[in-house]
C-alpha cells in the first residue's frame, strides 16, 4: 500500500517510488483455454462478469475458470472476482454457491449496508466501483469530494474508479478524466484501502497512468482484446508494462 501524500499536481515529482508493483486484474474472462495461456503471467485477479454485458457468463462457466485457478502452479494463484451491478442478495447466493468467488465487485448504487451484508454473509473481499463520465474535461475533475466514501469504511476492501457506460454501467473501454484520481487515492491511503483504476486502459497508456498516479491496482478488459476476444499477446504486454512501471 502506498504511503505518500498527494500534492494535487497530478504528477509524481514529489512522491517516493512504489513499494511494489501495481496489482493487475484481467476482467471479462470467458474462455478456459485463454485463462490457461496466462498461467506464467504475474496476474493478481481474474474478473468474470455477471452483470448485463457481452462478456457475461453463467455461474457454471465461472466455476470452470475457478477450477483452472485452483490448479495454478506456475505463480501465486490469482483471485477470482465477480462483477455485479445492483444484484439482489438471492442472485449473489446462487452464484456464490456455484462459483465460490474470492471477490465481489459491485458497480451499481449498492449501499454501505448492502456491502456490509455481502461481506458478512460470504466472507469475500468487496470492491466498490465509482464511475465517471467519459466525455468530461479535466477542468472540473479536481472538484472531487472523496468523503462520500466515508460510509463504506470498514465495509469495502478496495475502491475502483471506472468510466460510466449508460448501457452496462462500466466496461466502456473509454478513459475518464484522470485528474479525479488524486483525491480518491489520498482518501484510500489515509484509510488503508486499495485503489484500482479501470476504464480505457491498454498496453499503450497504462505505464503513464502508473507513473503519474501510482494506483494500487489496474483493471483491464477491452484494452487487451482483438475483435472482442482476449488476446494473449496484448495481455502479456499489458502485464509486463504494469510490473515494470
Amino acid at each position: 500500500m502506498n504511503t505518500f501524500k498527494y500534492d494535487g499536481t497530478g504528477g509524481r515529482d514529489n512522491r517516493p517510488p512504489r513499494e511494489s508493483a501495481a496489482a493487475v486484474k484481467i476482467c471479462g474472462l470467458q474462455d478456459v483455454e485463454v485463462l490457461k495461456s496466462m498461467i506464467n503471467l504475474p496476474i493478481d485477479y481474474i474478473g468474470v462478469v455477471f452483470a448485463e454485458s457481452r462478456r457475461r457468463i453463467e455461474p457454471q462457466k465461472a466455476a470452470e475458470l475457478r477450477t483452472v485457478l485452483m490448479n495454478w502452479t506456475a505463480l501465486e494463484r490469482p483471485k477470482l472476482a465477480g462483477v455485479f451491478v445492483n444484484p439482489t442478495f438471492e442472485e449473489l447466493e446462487g452464484i456464490m454457491e456455484v462459483a465460490r468467488l474470492d471477490v465481489i465487485q459491485l458497480h451499481g448504487q449498492e449501499s454501505p449496508e448492502f456491502c456490509r451484508h455481502v461481506k458478512q454473509r460470504f466472507g469475500t473481499e468487496v470492491f466498490k466501483a465509482l464511475s465517471f463520465p467519459k466525455h468530461e474535461t479535466g477542468a472540473g475533475a479536481n472538484d472531487t469530494d472523496a468523503t462520500v466514501l466515508d460510509p463504506y469504511l470498514g465495509v469495502v476492501d478496495a475502491i475502483l474508479l471506472d468510466t460510466y457506460d449508460p448501457l452496462y454501467g462500466g466496461g466502456s473501454g473509454k478513459t475518464f478524466a484522470w485528474e479525479r484520481i488524486p483525491a480518491y487515492a489520498e482518501w484510500a491511503v489515509q484509510h488503508g484501502i486499495m485503489l484500482f483504476v479501470a476504464g480505457g486502459l491498454q498496453p499503450e497508456n497504462v505505464k503513464q497512468l502508473i507513473q503519474n498516479y501510482a494506483p494500487d491496482g489496474v483493471d483491464v478488459s477491452s484494452g487487451v482484446e482483438s475483435d472482442g476476444v482476449k488476446d494473449i499477446a496484448k495481455i502479456t504486454a499489458f502485464v509486463e508494462r504494469v510490473k515494470q512501471a
